[in-house]
């Protein structure tokens, strides 16, 4: 097995020092298969005959023999440097984006050694796994219906007088039992079973062992047939509900390709649109940021429609070409800011006109701000490493007073204080006499 690793639009070498010929087309087959990797593919990896280049995603993609980590970069002059701390960063926007409360355990799978994301994760979610089911085994009344010598719970009368009416041996009996045979727990093991195959460190397969012990009275279900349905995270499974979350990402195929085969020990292919999550990072973030101040945090929402009929002397209605703001930041039902987050880095010489904003994502905010009718817009941008989390700069729109600002947030520092100064720029980019008001209700 091959495995190599590669920043975002990184090279990876085709021969001697990469891979070879043939790991290189099934790396290709594997991303024109993949569900994001678009016609050909090349929304993940592009051929370029003597090498590979990868594309704006980031994750593991795998194929037979081989497997390629590509890894989130914002600087496109720096290079990939700490494996680990990568990493750990990309864990971090993970954690973030979906919720999946690993930052605590993210250390200790670094620590011994994880050669990828996955081994990251999978070392996480049989520690985490591991902890809860030596505290017990989620558990629920069932009901079950057997035919027993003597009568428990209730007697089903009707299957009595007609499959055992001349059996007065056999009582037909209803009655619930409490079992960990519950569909939470086939879910954990069908987990288990099947990230033994992938597990390449000896500690996190010794890790899976003991859990299929655990495990064993559990019925062994197949992936395509778990009852992902039934299973309710209420008060009585709620300290189960990270774990459930992991066990989505690497079951349901949420972000993996389609043609995993178990059969073969290939590892699996999961990739994340590093465009996507960040926005759903920075989404967490401002949620967490303005708790308590009456503002709600509205990602992907809007869809107001930029077009409709016109008619003379009335108001158009829109009915076509319907938009999607990354963010909307709401309060009284009034649309306060729009904010478009952007996986790329602004150019860092103040003295250059348009500081590296893309002239389309410009025209994009100007219609936002005339659809939603909102004078506060903001493009915000990930920041180097240490630089902080503030306002770049504001431009005013010709014409009119709505501000655009650009906006830096550096998500490699403490989370609480990228929430403090994502709170503060927040504030700094409202009305002035709206920001009093906010800061008394966050007081």
């Amino acid at each position: 097995m091959t495995h190599l690793h590669v920043p975002e639009w990184g090279r990876v070498a085709i021969g001697p020092d990469g891979f070879s010929l043939a790991q290189a087309e099934a790396l290709l087959a594997a991303a024109r298969a993949h569900p994001m990797g678009g016609e050909d593919g090349s929304a993940i990896l592009t051929d370029h005959r003597h090498h590979l280049r990868a594309k704006q995603m980031v994750g593991v993609i795998a194929a037979p023999g081989c497997s390629l980590e590509i890894l989130p970069k914002v600087d496109p002059e720096a290079e990939l440097g700490d494996l680990p701390t990568v990493r750990s960063r990309l864990i971090s926007l993970l954690d973030l984006a979906l919720g999946l409360n690993l930052a605590d355990g993210a250390q200790a799978a670094l620590a011994h050694g994880a050669e990828n994301l996955l081994d990251i994760l999978i070392r996480l979610f049989a520690q985490r796994l591991l902890a809860l089911a030596r505290r017990g085994l989620h558990r629920a009344y069932q009901a079950r219906a057997e035919d027993l010598p003597t009568l428990r719970g209730k007697l089903d009368i009707v299957r009595q007088l007609t499959v055992h009416v001349g059996r007065p041996d056999r009582l037909a009996c209803r009655f619930d039992v409490l079992s960990s045979d519950t569909p939470l727990m086939q879910v954990m093991k069908a987990a288990v079973v099947f990230l033994s195959r992938l597990a390449r460190a000896h500690d996190t397969r010794r890790l899976l062992e003991e859990l299929r012990f655990v495990l064993a009275d559990v019925a062994d279900v197949p992936i395509s047939a778990l009852p992902w349905e039934k299973v309710r995270i209420d008060r009585t499974s709620q300290r189960w509900e990270t774990v459930f979350a992991l066990a989505k990402l690497l079951l349901r195929r949420d972000w993996q390709g389609t043609t995993y085969d178990h059969r073969s020990h290939n590892g699996i292919t999961l990739l994340f649109p590093m465009n996507d999550l960040f926005e759903a990072a920075v989404a967490a973030l401002l949620r967490r940021a303005l708790s308590g101040s009456g503002i709600s945090v509205v990602e992907q929402g809007g869809l107001r429609h930029c077009l409709g009929e016109w008619t003379k002397d009335e108001d158009c209605e829109g009915r076509v070409f319907q938009t999607r703001p990354d963010i909307l930041l709401r309060r009284g039902g009034k649309d306060l800011a729009i904010i478009d987050t952007k996986w790329k880095s602004l150019t860092r010489d103040a003295s250059v006109g348009k500081r590296g904003v893309a002239q389309g994502d410009v025209y994009q905010m100007m219609a936002y701000s005339r659809l939603y009718r909102c004078d506060r817009l903001m493009l915000l941008y990930p920041a180097m490493a240490g630089s902080g989390t503030a306002l770049s700069h504001r431009f005013g729109i010709a014409g009119g007073r709505e501000m655009l600002a650009l906006g830096l947030v550096d998500l490699t520092a403490q989370m609480n204080l990228v929430q403090n100064e994502l709170k503060k720029m927040i504030f700094d980019l409202l009305p002035r006499e709206l920001e009093s008001d906010l800061k008394l209700a966050t007081a």
